[in-house]
């Protein structure tokens, strides 16, 4: 037996053994989405059932579907605490069964993506990280595989590790690596990865996507969020030439491009040839694309999203949705109904960056109306925070059309953004505009 393979086996232990390095009100972070830990999870939840903790406080992002069965679940929610820094759907479901019976089971943690690294680890306090990893390599290393988002940094800054061993994690290059040294207990559990699967897109993401895709030229380094509108606009793209990723999400839409030889990085200032991610969602066609796929590098969050770092790449193109844009040009992505939605995440990480690339453009992609018709999302002013400030907004696109607001005055923006806005709003988004002085 190797020497790694002894430390492997000298830290290997059951979750529940595991679960007991988890202490009394110390803060749990949890791997993020696909990362997070079933078994481990769950031995966790067992602890709590069983009255040893008073207060857990748990920090994460993306709620995976293992999480809200086992550890995050209402009949503990008076002991464990959970801090998402985004929400997602398994989040606001159970923030709704919190305002059902009066009680606050969600505590959301305003957060830019791109220093959630830093916010968990220096401001904070990661006392133990739980993450779901790869295999381990001859060398003694473990990947992140689909999460080195903020994992790569909570795991060199920790106070202590906890890794579940999964062989359906893929195994991804850049800094996913981990090595057992850095361990403090071992767990093997197979389970199914979650998965992420895309709606079909509608007339309307069609119709934006055709937009923006003629305002990518041959060459470009692509950022692309999640939804219908980023998937149809990478079906527009099967004829361009030389794209290149360098992107905060790697999804299956992409895999798609890379094997048509369309995205293959050739043209790409940073990391020529190599796809760049910090977070993949997808399913487990996309899973078994990554694993042992040394183009594929993926990076802290704290890099991948830095502005600085994304405006290395000319010709940089992100494209990224929103909740409804107001008048002056705000974005507001992460509000409905006077609640919180989801979250900043890294939008504005590569709204700023991709202007700021040499040839770079950023696109704010939304469907004009809501509730079939009944909401104009193109609004007088934002009914939630401002993700995007109106300083940075590049270009924003709806199914009636797209608007550079760069440079434009007030005026010109609200005439611009009142043209996106479905017909039967018009006439009273001008009356609205007036009324502000816009116009």
């Amino acid at each position: 037996m190797s020497y790694y393979a002894t430390m492997y086996q000298d830290k290997l232990c059951s979750a529940a053994d595991a679960a007991k390095l988890v202490n009394d009100r110390e803060n749990l972070v949890l791997g993020m989405g696909t990362a997070m830990p079933p078994a481990i999870m769950a031995a966790v939840a067992e602890r709590v059932k069983r009255g040893e903790f008073t207060r857990l406080p748990v920090y994460y992002m993306h709620a995976s579907d293992a999480a809200v069965k086992t550890l995050l679940v209402p009949e503990l929610m008076d002991v464990v605490k959970p801090h998402p820094l985004f929400m997602s759907a398994f989040d606001r479901a159970l923030a709704k069964k919190g305002y059902e019976v009066g009680k606050e089971y969600i505590h959301f943690v305003p957060c830019a993506f791109h220093q959630a690294g830093k916010l968990l680890t220096e401001e904070i306090g990661a006392d133990c990280f739980v993450v779901q990893v790869s295999p381990m390599d001859r060398a003694g290393y473990f990947s992140l595989g689909t999460s080195p988002d903020y994992g790569a940094t909570v795991v060199r800054n920790c106070k202590r590790l906890i890794v579940e061993v999964n062989p359906n994690m893929p195994r991804t290059f850049g800094e996913c690596l981990l090595h057992v040294s850095e361990v403090d207990a071992v767990v093997e559990h197979t389970s199914v990865l979650m998965e992420a699967h895309s709606k079909d897109a509608s007339v309307e993401d069609e119709k934006i996507a055709a937009f923006i895709a003629e305002h990518i030229p041959d060459g470009a380094t692509l950022q692309m969020g999640i939804g219908g509108v980023p998937n149809s606009v990478m079906s527009f793209l099967s004829n361009h030439k030389d794209l290149g990723l360098h992107s905060e999400l790697f999804s299956p839409a992409m895999v798609d491009l890379i094997k048509k030889g369309v995205l293959n990085g050739k043209r790409k200032k940073l990391f020529p040839f190599k796809h760049v991610y910090t977070l993949a969602l997808g399913d487990r066609e996309m899973f078994d694309f990554m694993n042992d796929n040394p183009s594929i590098v993926g990076y802290p969050v704290a890099w991948v999203n830095n502005p600085a770092v994304i405006a290395k790449n000319n010709d940089m193109i992100s494209v990224n949705g929103a909740i409804e844009v107001d008048l002056t040009g705000q974005i507001g992505s992460e509000f409905v109904a006077g609640h919180q939605f989801s979250g900043t995440g890294g939008q504005l990480d590569f709204v700023r960056g991709a202007y700021a690339a040499k040839g770079g453009k950023s696109f704010i992609a939304l469907h004009s109306t809501a509730k079939n018709g009944q909401l104009s999302r193109i609004v007088p002013r934002l009914s939630g925070p401002v993700t995007d400030p109106r300083m940075d907004t590049h270009h924003v696109v709806t199914e009636h059309g797209l608007a550079n607001l760069k440079g434009k005055s007030m005026q010109e923006r609200a005439e611009l953004l009142i043209g996106l806005a479905a017909p039967q709003f018009r006439d009273e988004l001008m009356i609205e505009a007036k009324k502000l002085g816009l116009m």
